[in-house]
C-alpha cells in the first residue's frame, strides 16, 4: 500500500490537520511502514504494532511536545518516533550512528524521558506534573503510557501511591496487553483479566482505591473511541487512569499468534510475516541455552535446586526449568528487587537458588544485593545474562557495569566463563555448596563450542588459568573477550607470538594473587582486557594489586571507556572501545 497519508506527516502538527475519517488508513500505513523496516533491519516489533491507534490518538488529541508524553517501556515507541520527525531516518534504528531503539532525550524534543528499562514513566511524569504546577503551567498535560506488564513493578506502585495524594494533571494510560516479553504473571495480571471479563466495579477497583479517576477498560484499537476518551479526560482534573485493551503484534497474524517470538523476531518476510527457515547447519549454543539446559541437568540430580527470574523465562532460558520442574521455577514478573530478596529468603531455608537476571537489570536491585545477600553471606547463585556489550539495544541495555558495581561489594565471588564448558562447570561447582554468593556473568549470543555437553568438572574458586606462555608481554582477560585477545595474538608473526602470554583470570573476586605475583615478576608489560568499564573493573584491580605490592610495571587497561556506549553491532562497538581483536593487536604491537 502506498503511504498516502503517512507521507503528509512529518510532525504531530501535520497529524492534527488530518480528517478523523482518514486516521484508520494512517494506522494501516504506519503498521506497514514499521513491518517493512523491522523485517530487514530487525528490532522490537510486537509492542509497537500493538499501540499504533493509541500512538496516533495521543499525538492527535494532545499538543505534543508542549504536552508531555512518556513511554513505558520504550520499545513501544516506534510509531511515536515515526510521527515525530524521524520517519526519514527510521531505517537507521538501532544501527551505529543511527537513532536509538528507545526514546532518548538527546534525540528529540518529543522524547521527554529516556526509557529503556521498565516502570519508570509514572514517576517521571509525576515529577514533571508537579514541576509544571509549581511553575504555574496549569494547562499542561502529562501522560504516561504504561504497557507490556510494567505496571506490575514495585516502582510503578511507589509512583501510584504518591500520585494518588496529589492534584496533578497526570493521565496514566494502562496499555493492557497481558504480555511483557513473556506472558504476564501474578495477582495483578489475574485482576486485570477479571476486569476485562466482568468490568470494573467501583468498590473493587484498585486505582479508585488509590484516589485515581478510573476509566475503562476500552478497546485500544478503536481509534474513534480512544480519541473520544482522551478528549474527555483532558478536561478531568487530578490524577486519572485510562485502561485500554490492546493486542501485542496487532496487524501481523504471526505476531498476534506468537507474541513471544515476534517481540523482537529478527529478520522476517515483510509480505508473508514468516521467519526464515531454520538452517540445518550445526551451530554452537546460545549461552542462555547452556544455562537453561545445564540447570535442568543439575536439578534432575539435586532436588534442592530452584530457578528464579524477573520476567525473562524465555530470554534467559529458565523456561526449560519451568517446563520440566514447574514447582521449582518462578517467574516473579518485572520485579528485580523482589527477585533478589526472594532468592535470598529461599536460600536461607537450605535451597540452592539460581537467580537469573540480565546484567543491566540487576542494576535495579543493587541495594538488595548488598543488604539482603552479601551482608548476610547468603549463597545465592546469580547468573547474569547479557553481560558486556549487547549491541543494537544500546546504552540502556549494555551489561558493562556489572564487574565494577559488584567489585566494590564484600562477601561475594565474581566469575566470568570464557566458554560454554566453563559456564557448565561453574554452575556445577556452585550448586555443590559455597560459603558466599556467586555472580556468574556471560554474554548474549552464541559461544564457540559445538560439543558443549561434556562431563562436569569442579572449578577451584579463585584460580586463574594460563592459556599461553610468553616472556615479555602478558594479556590478562576475563570472560569471553578472551577470544579477541587470542585472535590478536594469532595476528602476530611467529617470533612475536613467542613474546606474548595470555591468562584468563576467570575470577575478578577473589583474584588469584599467587599467580599475579609470578606474573609481575616475569613480565615487563601487562595488558588487561575486559568487556566492562575500565573504571572499577579488572584493569583497576590489577593496577591496585601492583601499587599495593610496589610492582613497577607498565599496565595498559583495555575495556569500555568512561562513557555510555551507544548502539551498533557488538563488533562495531568492540572496535570503538578498543577491545576488538584488531585493536588489541595494535596495542600489543605498541609494546613489541
Amino acid at each position: 500500500m502506498p503511504q498516502d497519508v503517512l507521507n503528509t506527516i512529518s510532525y504531530p502538527a501535520d497529524l492534527r490537520k488530518i480528517p478523523k475519517e482518514k486516521l484508520p488508513q494512517l494506522a494501516q500505513e504506519l503498521r506497514e511502514f514499521i513491518i517493512n523496516i523491522v523485517a530487514t533491519k530487525e528490532g522490537h516489533l510486537g509492542a509497537s504494532l500493538g499501540v499504533i491507534e493509541l500512538t496516533i490518538a495521543l499525538h492527535y488529541v494532545f499538543n505534543t511536545p508542549d504536552d508531555i508524553l512518556v513511554w513505558d517501556v520504550g520499545h513501544q515507541a516506534y510509531g511515536h518516533k515515526i510521527l515525530t520527525g524521524r520517519k526519514h531516518i527510521f531505517h537507521t534504528n538501532r544501527q551505529l550512528n543511527g537513532i536509538s531503539g528507545f526514546p532518548k532525550r538527546a534525540e528529540s524534543i518529543y522524547d521527554t524521558f529516556g526509557v529503556g528499562h521498565s516502570s519508570t514513566a509514572i514517576s517521571a511524569a509525576l515529577g514533571m506534573a508537579i514541576a509544571s504546577k509549581l511553575k504555574g503551567e496549569i494547562e499542561k498535560q502529562h501522560i504516561a503510557v504504561v504497557g507490556d506488564a510494567s505496571i506490575a513493578s514495585g516502582m510503578a506502585f511507589e509512583a501510584l501511591n504518591h500520585a494518588g495524594v496529589t492534584d496533578t494533571n497526570l493521565l496514566i494510560i494502562l496499555n493492557d496487553n497481558a504480555i511483557g516479553i513473556d506472558p504476564s504473571v501474578g495477582a495483578l495480571k489475574n485482576y486485570f483479566t477479571k476486569v476485562k471479563l466482568n468490568g470494573a466495579k467501583e468498590a473493587d477497583n484498585i486505582f479508585e482505591a488509590l484516589n485515581f479517576n478510573y476509566s475503562g477498560p476500552i478497546n485500544g484499537h478503536n481509534l474513534e473511541l480512544v480519541i473520544s476518551e482522551l478528549e474527555r479526560l483532558k478536561n478531568v482534573s487530578g490524577p486519572k487512569v485510562l485502561h485500554v485493551i490492546t493486542t501485542k503484534g496487532k496487524g501481523l497474524r504471526q505476531a498476534e499468534e506468537n507474541q513471544v517470538v515476534y517481540h523482537a523476531p529478527g529478520k522476517f518476510d515483510a509480505l508473508t510475516g514468516d521467519l526464515p527457515p531454520k538452517t540445518n547447519e550445526a551451530q554452537p549454543p546460545k549461552f542462555q541455552d547452556v544455562f537453561g539446559r545445564t540447570l535442568v541437568e543439575l536439578a534432575s540430580e539435586n532436588e534442592k535446586i530452584i530457578g528464579i527470574t524477573p520476567a525473562m523465562p524465555t530470554g534467559s532460558s529458565l523456561k526449560f526449568m519451568m517446563d520440566t520442574f514447574p514447582q521449582r521455577a518462578f517467574d516473579v514478573g518485572i520485579a528485580e528487587q523482589h527477585a533478589v530478596t526472594f532468592s535470598a529468603g529461599m536460600a536461607t531455608r537450605g535451597f540452592v537458588v539460581f537467580c537469573n537476571i540480565y546484567s543491566t537489570f540487576l542494576q535495579r536491585a543493587f541495594d538488595q544485593v548488598i543488604h539482603d545477600v552479601c551482608l548476610q553471606k547468603i549463597p545465592v547463585i546469580f547468573c547474569l545474562d547479557r553481560a558486556g556489550i549487547v549491541g543494537e539495544d544500546g546504552a540502556t541495555h549494555h551489561g558493562i557495569f556489572d564487574l565494577a558495581y559488584l567489585n566494590c561489594i564484600p562477601n561475594l565471588i565474581i566469575f566470568a566463563p570464557r566458554n560454554e564448558t566453563e559456564l557448565r562447570n561453574i554452575m556445577f561447582t556452585a550448586q555443590k555448596g559455597l560459603d558466599l554468593p556467586i555472580f556468574i556473568r556471560y554474554p548474549r549470543g552464541r559461544g564457540n563450542i559445538l560439543e558443549w555437553q561434556k562431563p562436569f568438572n569442579l572449578i577451584d574458586i579463585g584460580k586463574a588459568e594460563t592459556l599461553k606462555e610468553g616472556n615479555r608481554i602478558l594479556i590478562l582477560t576475563i570472560g569471553t573477550i578472551n577470544h579477541n585477545a587470542l585472535k590478536a595474538i594469532d595476528l602476530l608473526s611467529a617470533s612475536e607470538r613467542e613474546k606474548v602470554g595470555c591468562i584468563d583470570v576467570r575470577f575478578l573476586k577473589p583474584l588469584d594473587e599467587n599467580l599475579l605475583h609470578e606474573v609481575f615478576q616475569k613480565y615487563g608489560t601487562i595488558i588487561t582486557v575486559e568487556d566492562g568499564t575500565t573504571v572499577g573493573g579488572l584493569g583497576g584491580s590489577i593496577a591496585s594489586f601492583a601499587a599495593i605490592h610496589n610492582y613497577q610495571r607498565k599496565i595498559e587497561q583495555l575495556g569500555v571507556p568512561d562513557v555510555f556506549l551507544e548502539h551498533g553491532t557488538v563488533e562495531e562497538l568492540q572496535k570503538q572501545a578498543g577491545i576488538s581483536s584488531e585493536e588489541i593487536y595494535k596495542t600489543i604491537k605498541k609494546y613489541l
